[in-house]
């Protein structure tokens, strides 16, 4: 079987190391995970890539994972309403053509690896950035009856489940215990970049999760760790949803 991953930079990506080394583990031989660098992806080079590795499968990351929308056959419930995709399965028919199908394992992910940390006090949850990643992390909060904001810089929205950063005060801090950072700020190489939320107002019944696995604790997570909050990298929820995915390519 042969699996894949497609986005525009992958030099430090985790995937195939973890699915490689799986493969091993699982005595699959026979299947193989590489890194598909695309610079643009328009349906063409995406339909050339597919027929030359013979792919049977493969992840989508940043920045593709809404842009290949339009070149997806059919995405799942799930996918549909998050609007991106990150994994699909490739069915080939025998007069050589193929049907892309469209899933979001991003949430699942996320969903397993929060569980763990979950109190009956984080009700309420900030989800910080409004890109392709916090609708994933939005309908994992909404399948576990968490309520939730968007956190963006420049609050534009007329949306009444937007606010921006200068509106956290600390009557806001004390309402949502659970604070998701889904921006890219904190990744290596960057590693001093930090979410602008009032680290003063968070305390121990706080639980901070970074998307960020990369460096391992991110200033976001260690300013919440030195205020006595519960903090969880982006490394569990990888994990979960690569495995989602394979559950999905095998069956």
């Amino acid at each position: 079987m042969n699996l894949g991953l497609i986005g525009q930079s992958l030099s430090h990506s985790f995937s195939p190391d973890y699915f490689n080394e799986k493969f091993l583990q699982l005595q699959l031989h026979d299947y193989t995970y590489q890194p598909f660098e695309m610079k643009v992806l328009t349906e063409f080079a995406l339909h050339q890539l597919i027929k030359k590795n013979k792919l049977n499968g493969f992840n989508v990351t940043i920045p593709y994972k809404q842009a290949i929308l339009p070149f997806i056959d059919s995405c799942s419930i799930e996918a549909e309403e998050i609007g991106a995709v990150n994994t699909v399965k490739v069915t080939h028919w025998p007069d050589s053509s193929f049907y892309l199908t469209g899933y979001n394992t991003d949430w699942i992910g996320f969903l397993k690896s929060l569980r763990p940390y979950l109190s009956v006090h984080h009700h309420k949850a900030l989800i910080l950035g409004t890109g392709g990643a916090s609708a994933a992390i939005a309908y994992a909060l909404k399948s576990l009856g968490i309520e939730y904001l968007f956190v963006t810089r420049q609050n534009q929205s007329q949306s009444s489940n937007v606010l921006s950063y200068n509106q956290l005060n600390p009557f806001v801090m004390e309402q949502f215990k659970l604070i998701v950072n889904t921006t890219p700020l904190g990744t290596y190489p960057d590693v001093d970049g930090v979410p602008p939320i009032p680290y003063m107002s968070i305390g121990a019944d706080h639980l901070l999760c970074d998307l960020v696995y990369n460096p391992a604790e991110t200033q976001f997570m260690k300013k919440g760790r030195e205020r006595g909050a519960a903090v969880m990298n982006g490394l569990s929820m990888l994990k979960f949803q690569a495995d989602e995915a394979f559950e999905i390519w095998t069956k």
